[in-house]
């Protein structure tokens, strides 16, 4: 099995290989649009279930709403289109035909009445949905999720971090008041982070974004950001008070308990398979996948060593055990018995697709009573005794959860580097990376021109925020609080 390019060598490159060889995705012939794989979708069914519950739990409930948009709804919001218009795709014919040489076009009889914008999110349709669904304050709140797939025409595309086409899970609620819109979007942004956390093992700053990278026809955008292993932030969540934009642009009112009637305050949210890329560049290595053992597909393989039928059905007799004792304890777990290829080959594959513990067992280890376990976090190796799996396991997968938390957390305190000086923070920026927190002026002047000299954003200014006087790196006017610089994906 080939080796992968190192991370020091060539991150991207690096990156893109562990998609390919761990068979989690690979390139369609539509530029920008990817084909998900088994692996790949196992890693999307996982973070989809476990989320799904969460949002259950909160009392919202799932929905579906149509693919294609009319394009006089998506042009009633004004931020809204001005934020999309670049990246939208648009159906504009219904039908092809052949000519007479049998070329296929489009029949020029068949354009519609009113073009359709492919889903890029689905705010528009929605508020125009709400209409006819609210009149009174009795049919509010409204909380919907939808698990659905978008078209964002990306110029620079990126598997898994940045396609055409991807899979998301966007939420929007409708309230009779701001502060329960406000409740409501940093509900699901402490929901997102808790996710994050707790299964992906991804530390994240908790932030609202500014005017200029705020969603677009929001009021306030609560974002989590992260840092990958070589320094650049993702955006891996948000969530945005709407305010009464939407509500406005689209006439939803409501009667209130005192017979006046108002408009509606609303929310949107969602996460994306994104979140697989940031599985990926957090934790992984030059080996390959590196998973944390409350996403991965299988937590555990099981690996004969054998060099003919009668080995292998004696290992598979004590196997079975091992198998029930798993089962037992809600491991997921595969046994590879396959003759066509060596243990080595074996290992090697599944160090490359990230798996959490391997249980390597051969006929000498049956006379010994034991297997070896060999952990994909450090590729620490011991030998136990294959009665006490059952506690042995699941205490392992636990601490192997936990140690990559740590090193992710440990990593991104690295990262944050507080700089009060523009030549520094620009020396900062190109031999470190990482975040750097630092005081800016509050203008998007400021930010523009940061942007333009460093390619770098403010990523977020933090929730958890203490004020701090002090002068703005660019312009040394007054700040009152530091803000997350990086350069991002």
């Amino acid at each position: 099995m080939a080796q992968l390019t190192s991370r020091i060598e060539d991150y991207s490159k690096w990156y893109n290989e562990i998609i390919i060889k761990a068979n989690l995705a690979e390139t369609s012939n539509v530029r920008g649009c990817m084909i998900i794989k088994p692996y790949g979708f196992a890693i999307w069914e996982k973070i989809q279930n476990i989320l799904n519950k969460k949002i259950k739990n909160t009392g919202h409930e799932n929905i579906y709403f149509p693919l294609f948009i009319p394009k006089s709804l998506f042009s009633k919001e004004a931020c809204h289109i001005d934020g999309f218009s670049q990246e939208c795709a648009v159906v504009t014919h219904y039908r092809l035909k052949k000519t007479h040489n049998n070329n296929i076009i489009i029949d020029p009889k068949s354009k519609l009445d009113e073009e359709l914008i492919v889903r890029p999110t689905s705010e528009t349709i929605i508020w125009h949905t709400y209409r006819r669904w609210i009149k009174s304050y009795r049919d509010l709140p409204i909380l919907i999720n939808q698990w659905a797939n978008i078209i964002r025409w990306e110029m620079h595309t990126r598997l898994f971090l940045r396609t055409s086409e991807c899979l998301w899970q966007e939420g929007h609620t409708a309230h009779i008041n701001k502060e329960e819109a406000i409740f409501e979007a940093k509900q699901m942004l402490n929901i997102y982070t808790n996710f994050m956390e707790n299964y992906m093992a991804i530390p994240v700053i908790q932030g609202v974004k500014t005017a200029l990278e705020r969603f677009a026809g929001a009021e306030e955008t609560y974002c989590i950001e992260a840092i990958m292993q070589n320094g650049k932030a993702l955006q891996i969540g948000t969530s945005h008070f709407l305010g009464q934009n939407f509500s406005k642009a689209f006439n939803v009112k409501f009667t209130n308990n005192k017979g006046y009637q108002e408009y509606v305050w609303g929310t949107s949210w969602g996460i994306s398979t994104r979140l697989i890329g940031a599985l990926i560049m957090s934790h992984s290595d030059d080996k390959g996948l590196v998973l944390p053992p409350k996403l991965a597909p299988m937590q555990t393989v099981i690996i004969p060593i054998f060099k003919n039928e009668e080995q292998l059905k004696r290992i598979t007799k004590i196997v079975g055990t091992i198998k029930k004792t798993l089962k037992d304890n809600n491991i997921s777990f595969k046994y590879d018995d396959r003759n066509i290829y060596t243990p080595g080959w074996k290992f090697n594959e599944y160090e490359l697709k990230g798996v959490p513990i391997r249980i390597n067992i051969g006929i000498k280890d049956l006379e010994k009573g034991t297997v070896e376990i060999v952990r994909r976090d450090n590729l620490n190796k011991q030998f136990v005794n294959y009665n006490y799996l059952g506690n042995i396991i699941p205490d392992l997968l636990t601490k192997i959860q936990k140690n990559l938390f740590k090193k992710a957390l440990e990593r991104r305190n690295n990262f944050i580097t507080k700089v009060d000086d523009y030549n520094e923070f620009k020396k900062i920026l190109n031999e470190k990376g990482g975040f750097i927190l630092a005081h800016w002026d509050g203008t998007s002047e400021t930010e523009k021109k940061i942007k333009l000299d460093t390619k770098t954003t403010i990523r977020c200014i933090p929730l958890k925020k203490s004020k701090e006087k002090g002068k703005c790196i660019y312009s040394g006017k007054l700040s009152n609080q530091r803000v997350f610089f990086a350069k991002a994906y």
